[in-house]
C-alpha cells in the first residue's frame, strides 16, 4: 500500500472539505480491472455555528467516461454535528474499472436555524501507481 497522500481542499461558507485518495495495490486486482482506492475526508467548520451533515451526493468518473452517482443521507450511517472550530473524519473505500479516474460532489449542510446550503467536495484524482 502506498502512502504518498495528497491533499485537495475546498472551502465553502467556512467549512472546508479535505480529501487525501490512496491507491490500494494489496486489494486491487489488474487482471481483472478491479482498482481499489481509500480516501479520507476531514470537514472542518471555521464558522461561529454548528453544523450539521445532511445529505452527501458523488459522482465518481473512471477513464473510459463513465460517470457513477450516489447520493445518500448523511456519512457511514451518520449525520455528525460539527461544532466551531471542531472537524468530522471519515473514510470509504472506491473500486474502479479502469487505471485512474476522479470523484467529486457535494455535503448538504444544516445551520441551527434550518436553512441548509451545499459545501463543495473537492474533485480528487484516483490514479494507481506500480509500486
Amino acid at each position: 500500500m502506498s502512502f504518498h497522500l495528497r491533499e485537495y481542499t475546498a472551502t465553502t461558507d467556512d467549512i472546508t472539505v479535505t480529501v487525501s485518495p490512496v491507491y490500494l495495490d494489496g486489494q486491487s486486482d489488474i487482471m481483472a480491472s478491479k482498482f481499489t482506492f481509500a480516501y479520507f475526508i476531514q470537514i472542518r467548520n471555521h464558522g461561529s455555528n454548528p453544523v450539521q451533515l445532511i445529505r452527501r451526493h458523488w459522482f465518481i468518473h473512471n477513464s473510459a467516461g463513465e460517470v457513477k452517482e450516489v447520493e445518500g443521507e448523511g456519512v457511514v450511517g451518520k449525520k455528525p454535528v460539527i461544532l466551531p472550530g471542531q472537524a468530522h473524519e471519515y473514510n470509504r473505500f472506491c473500486l474502479l474499472e479502469t487505471f485512474e479516474g476522479f470523484m467529486e460532489g457535494t455535503f448538504l449542510m444544516q445551520r441551527p436555524n434550518g436553512e441548509q446550503f451545499k459545501v463543495t467536495i473537492p474533485r480528487f484524482v484516483l490514479r494507481a501507481r506500480s509500486n
